[in-house]
């Protein structure tokens, strides 16, 4: 029975080519361009899985343009990806999180900007914790020639798909093009993504908080003051909220999409921005949120109505469900 039902669970590439005709300007392009990204991420997997057996695990001893330790398998998706794409033809740009400037690409015909961080949480690498890939699309707003940097700082609700990918117990990717959220496991058997969560809802109640409390004394009294009260410690009558933090962003958000809860990675006193990078990691999130009932801000405004100024710009940010992150922004008020 259970392979019965998963011959007749439809293929990622399926499932796209049937909902194509929802996205706007769509001729095919778009099709391929995501058939384009689950090559990439089959590619990814591959050398994750393997991580421990081969030397592809530490770091290269050179920066990124984060001032972070680049690691080889970071190396190894970024190049993975913007070659992928560069060669399929329908993407004008690619812009990494790993890359100082766009990867421009001279596609006389490509409609679409990619924006992707190649493997979230790669630092977890090493101890064979759950990484991920972070991705989103947008049509150019260039008319021809490859793509510019206007291209890509586009606010969040300009943007047509986004999606992560997880590489975890099972590999999973999980997208949108505003039309729902749907989830797709990779039977390694056969190679392929096939859909294993339709029409991804986060529940209603919170039960859990993802939060670095290893900065406590940087943060602000309100948000020392949402999570006094959400642990009990304002309010003893209050049933405490589960504390659950991975340090990888796709694996925390992932798991409170499908549990239930709100991730906050606010500003500090030593990065008022906070550390997360807007077009690649809160824009795709938020919108992936959004469609699945919840919400993202950076505890203002909403994070897809920010206007990007430059490519690696930071953001708090503050995603989940919607009545906790109104019941957060109460505590940030006042």
């Amino acid at each position: 029975m259970e392979s019965q039902t998963q011959h007749h669970a439809p293929t990622l590439q399926q499932y796209i080519a049937d909902q194509e005709h929802a996205v706007p300007f769509s001729r095919g392009e778009f099709s391929r361009m995501l058939r384009d990204i689950s090559l990439s991420t089959r590619i990814v997997n591959r050398e994750v899985n393997k991580a421990g057996l081969v030397d592809i695990l530490g770091i290269t001893g050179e920066i990124n343009v984060q001032g972070e330790h680049v690691q080889k398998l970071d190396e190894f998706a970024n190049q993975v990806f913007i070659e992928t794409l560069s060669r399929g033809g329908q993407v004008c740009a690619v812009c990494s999180e790993e890359n100082d400037d766009i990867v421009a690409i001279d596609n006389s015909d490509a409609k679409y900007v990619v924006m992707i961080d190649p493997l979230d949480g790669s630092s977890n690498i090493d101890v064979n914790v759950s990484v991920g890939t972070i991705f989103s699309i947008c049509r150019r707003i260039s008319e021809s020639g490859p793509g510019t940097v206007a291209d890509a700082l586009q606010k969040g609700t300009e943007m047509l798909a986004a999606g992560y990918v997880v590489y975890g117990s099972s590999t999973m990717i999980v997208y949108t093009t505003g039309n729902g959220v749907n989830g797709f496991t990779l039977d390694p058997s056969i190679g392929e993504f096939l859909l294993s969560h339709p029409d991804m809802k986060i529940p209603d109640t919170c039960k859990t908080y993802s939060i670095n409390e290893g900065l406590s004394r940087n943060l602000s009294p309100g948000i020392k003051a949402y999570l006094n009260h959400i642990k009990g410690e304002s309010d003893p009558t209050i049933k405490p909220m589960g504390g659950r933090y991975i340090g990888s962003l796709v694996a925390d958000f992932h798991r409170n999409l499908l549990k239930g809860g709100i991730f906050l990675y606010p500003g500090t006193s030593d990065a008022p921005n906070g550390k997360l990078r807007l077009l690649y990691e809160a824009n795709p999130m938020a919108f992936l949120i959004e469609q699945a009932g919840g919400s993202a801000t950076n505890g203002e405004k909403r994070i897809r109505e920010i206007q990007p100024t430059e490519l690696h710009q930071r953001t708090p940010l503050f995603i989940g469900n919607s009545a906790e992150i109104d019941k957060l922004h109460g505590f940030l008020k006042n």
